[in-house]
């Protein structure tokens, strides 16, 4: 066997430099490195500045004025008048009770609605989805006009009703009752449970569902065991939303015209404009925009585990 020479480098002599990258190598800029981009500060402070003038300016007047009495100088006067009031008592229970009906009634009727889009097969399914995506533009008054015209004094249910029965007056009067707005609630708000629903059905896997029904389990347990428990998120996002939106809703309570029924939003109304109340009705306006950003937190953090 031959063996070939090895080669090595020559080692450097004294005074000589070794060979490799230069000082040049070490301080050059680094290829395709463009010029430094402005901070983020500076990027965020024209939508700040645009958030602060048109959002928290106007609620900082509302916040001053609500610790400004009638009487002049700065105090908590107001808050001590609004909350000792009965009146106001009642539209803070009326505005609790109305949310938490109207987001129960939501959550039941649109899980049921939601199941049988998407899991029962029947014509005009998609359409119907597409449907509800419009149906969330719809303003409020206009559902309430509608059930209005329906369930009305003069409606056409009390209308069918007096011209079969030749009685004077139709039975359905709870339109103008707390029930009335209830209802109205319950069929506008329903759709935004709906929608992340049937979101979240799509991602359902229905080997599951296959295996369940190979095994022989039913309808009910199958919904019970494996459809509730991967909607219980989007439920509870859904959920979270009505009721916040329950809790400020206003148009509702206004076109209905229920005798009696008072809430937060209604009061703040009757403060300002007919009572010219305007330190109590900042008041009760504080409360409950201390009530809907505490939901409204409560909802982000809902949807966040949601994956929303």
């Amino acid at each position: 066997m031959s063996a070939e020479p090895i080669v090595r480098a020559a080692p450097a002599r004294p005074g000589e430099r070794a060979a490799g990258p230069g000082p040049e190598a070490a301080t050059a800029p680094a290829c395709g490195r463009g010029p430094r981009t402005a901070p983020r500060l500076l990027w965020a402070l024209p939508p700040v500045a645009l958030l602060a003038v048109f959002f928290l300016y106007p609620l900082f007047l509302v916040g001053r004025q609500s610790l400004q009495p009638d009487t002049g100088g700065t105090s908590v006067q107001p808050y001590l008048d609004v909350f000792a009031s009965a009146a106001f008592r009642e539209a803070l229970w009326t505005t609790v009770w109305l949310a938490l009906g109207s987001t129960a009634g939501c959550l039941v009727l649109g899980f049921l609605l939601a199941l049988v889009i998407a899991f029962v097969p029947f014509p005009g399914a998609k359409a119907v989805s597409r449907f509800i995506d419009v149906f969330l533009s719809f303003p409020s008054f206009l559902i309430t006009l509608a059930l209005l015209f329906i369930y009305g004094n003069v409606g056409m249910a009390n209308g069918l009703w007096t011209d079969v029965t030749g009685a004077a007056d139709g039975p359905f009067q709870f339109l103008t009752t707390p029930w009335g707005v209830l209802l109205a609630e319950i069929t506008y708000f329903t759709p935004f449970v709906m929608r992340p629903l049937l979101a979240a059905f799509t991602q359902l896997d229905t080997a599951q569902l296959e295996a369940a029904s190979s095994l022989g389990a039913r309808a009910p347990r199958m919904v019970r065991q494996i459809i509730l428990p991967e909607a219980l998120p989007a439920l509870a996002a859904g959920g979270s939303l009505v009721l916040v939106l329950c809790l400020n809703e206003f148009g509702i309570v206004l076109f209905t015209g229920a005798k009696g029924v008072t809430t937060l939003p209604a009061l703040v109304y009757s403060k300002a404009i007919l009572e010219s109340d305007y330190p109590g009705a900042c008041v009760v306006a504080v409360v409950n925009v201390l009530l809907s950003v505490g939901l409204y937190g409560l909802y982000r953090v809902v949807s966040r585990r949601a994956g929303a």
